[in-house]
């Protein structure tokens, strides 16, 4: 991995909801109990932290955990590791709470700023290097999943507009691409990844880890294996 400048000021955010049955992983249930799904989450979203925190390190970035609904900041402050931020999510739907978050960071001065998900465990710091390095010549990156969203998005500053479309769609990531075109942002796409949203997505995890991936979520692995989830 390639150090980057000791000046850069940009942050990263992690997008997360509380880890409480029916809160969360709901397309999950069934086959999973409210309970599993929660517990899923729960792993997931600790090794998301961690291995963030990590990369933000190597990266120079700041992390910043954005928690919704927001009553729930200090007990996901309590959670999440140094050197982490927390910020309560703002706004009546994702794409408003995305928009809020990418403007108010910036206004408190970071830049470049990336925002990931919490249940994209096999992002790694290669992905959020190369979007940095895109973002020196372009004004938004986006690394798709397979269903046709993203689970990175970069932004060498904030964009009113972008969010502004359906979210949880099958045109997520075009819609995105196209409200920034409309913008006149210059636009990359990185290697697609996955989410983790419905069972059966973990496919693409076991297969991942068969191709001998070093794979940042050994929390969540030991909890699939555990019980028998695959």
């Amino acid at each position: 991995m390639q150090a980057r400048p000791s000046d850069l000021n940009g942050a990263i955010l992690v997008f997360a909801k509380s880890p409480e049955p029916d809160r969360v992983k709901t397309r999950m249930t069934p086959p999973l109990s409210p309970v599993q799904a929660a517990e899923l989450y729960g792993h997931l979203l600790d090794d998301v932290l961690e291995a963030t925190a990590r990369f933000a390190g190597d990266l120079n970035l700041q992390p910043i955990l954005t928690v919704q609904p927001p009553a729930a900041c200090q007990a996901m402050a309590a959670r999440a590791p140094r050197p982490f931020r927390v910020m309560a999510q703002r706004g009546p739907d994702l794409a408003a709470r995305m928009d809020w978050a990418v403007r108010e960071v910036a206004a408190a001065g970071y830049g470049p700023i990336l925002v990931r998900g919490s249940d994209s465990p096999a992002l790694g710091a290669d992905a959020l290097e190369s979007a940095l390095l895109a973002l020196e010549r372009c004004d938004l990156v986006l690394c798709p999943d397979r269903r046709g969203g993203y689970l990175l998005v970069g932004l060498r500053r904030p964009a009113p507009g972008l969010f502004d479309h359906p979210m949880s769609t099958a045109s997520v990531l075009a819609d995105t691409m196209a409200n920034g075109e409309a913008l006149g942002l210059r636009v990359e796409l990185l290697e697609p990844g996955f989410d983790l949203n419905t069972i059966a997505d973990l496919r693409w995890l076991r297969e991942a880890r068969d191709r001998g991936e070093a794979l940042p979520c050994p929390r969540t692995l030991a909890f699939l294996d555990e019980r028998e989830l695959w």
